[in-house]
């Protein structure tokens, strides 16, 4: 459920998920849009070289989808004026801070949720906004980056796998939603698998950078969270059909959706529980290395203390010591000290207190 690297001596390297704020994508100088138009008997797909030529597909009776990668703020205008989309979506979709949420317009439904990805080369989780908007004929959908989520959903298309050839705008827009949530799975098993490798290094060798670690992944769980708790209510919404866009043969595949959507915040709260018990045992296991310490100065210091003792009470000037004048008194002296320590860790070791 993790990133994982193993360094030479093949021990687990535990690299922290940065996710307490989304990556600040840079705003591209032209958005890349593609054409996909099918219906049960065709499929075409193209690049479109410019806004306008999105304009054709906004009355055909096929299902259109209009794939945007990478957010420029005069392509979503002008493809805004080309659907008829209200200017407050358009500001939506340029903003990349908008909760996850769903707006019925009567004519299209717009929704903003959020996309994870999982970054192995800086081992990390980086989230984006997506932005997706369905009528009757066409579905436009925004992403950031232009990520491969939907990969598998462009090959069904192509390949007439499935029923989704045959369905319109509302089952598309739903296996979309499928494929992000999907997602949801991956991302959390990457964190799964790195919550086990984190724990086992706890018990093993716990270290300060085990309460980095423990602390970025509690802090990566809220941000999930936050990101994908308002998600569950815009399923919601949209599974109970209240919109003529959609047909009450796909909401049965949107309680799907929605039932993994609940899913991902299960397995969510149980990771949150999970670091929160983590972190407990870290405690607990320096505080028992910090008492194991004590408890050895303390038998070493209990164990000098009648040897101080000894040795300040021959160190004393007083005139008349008949110990002075011995000749073994100083080996004397050194012997009973001997004899006083070996029999006080004795006496610990048969207290079981060493």
């Amino acid at each position: 459920m993790q990133e994982l690297i193993r360094n030479k001596e093949g021990k687990p390297d535990i690299q922290p998920a940065r996710m307490e704020k989304e990556r600040i994508l840079p705003r591209v100088e032209q958005s890349r849009v593609t054409i996909i138009d099918y219906d049960e008997a065709q499929f075409q797909e193209e690049e479109a070289h410019s806004i306008e030529d999105c304009a054709p597909f906004r009355y055909k009776p096929t299902v259109t989808w209009i794939k945007v990668d990478g957010i420029h703020a005069d392509t979503v205008e002008k493809l805004g004026k080309i659907f008829d989309i209200h200017p407050l979506i358009v500001e939506d979709i340029v903003s990349s801070q908008q909760r996850p949420k769903m707006e019925d317009f009567g004519d299209y439904i717009f929704i903003v949720l959020k996309m994870f990805y999982f970054d192995e080369a800086n081992n990390e989780v980086t989230a984006e906004q997506f932005s997706l908007i369905f009528s009757q004929n066409f579905v436009i959908t925004f992403e950031e980056s232009g990520g491969d989520v939907f990969r598998l959903v462009r090959e069904r298309i192509k390949n007439e796998k499935g029923r989704i050839r045959r369905m319109g705008t509302d089952y598309l827009a739903y296996v979309l939603l499928d494929a992000i949530v999907d997602n949801y799975y991956i991302i959390l098993e990457n964190l799964g698998e790195k919550i086990e490798d984190l724990e086992a290094e706890l018990v093993s060798d716990p270290s300060t950078e085990n309460l980095r670690d423990i602390y970025e992944l509690k802090s990566s769980m809220i941000f999930l969270r936050k990101s994908v708790w308002p998600l569950r209510e815009v399923i919601s919404r949209l599974e109970r059909g209240e919109s003529p866009l959609l047909h009450e043969t796909t909401s049965i595949y949107l309680r799907d959706v929605y039932d993994h959507t609940i899913q991902v915040i299960d397995n969510i709260e149980i990771f949150r529980d999970m670091l929160s018990e983590m972190l407990s045992i870290h405690l607990s296991s320096t505080s028992n290395k910090l008492n194991e310490i004590m408890k050895v100065l303390t038998i070493i210091t209990t164990i000098f203390i009648p040897l101080s003792f000894i040795s300040s009470v021959f160190s004393m000037n007083f005139r008349y010591m008949p110990e002075l004048e011995w000749e073994y008194g100083y080996m004397a002296s050194l012997v009973l000290m001997g004899i006083v320590g070996v029999a006080m860790v004795v006496y610990f070791m048969r207290k079981n207190w060493l």
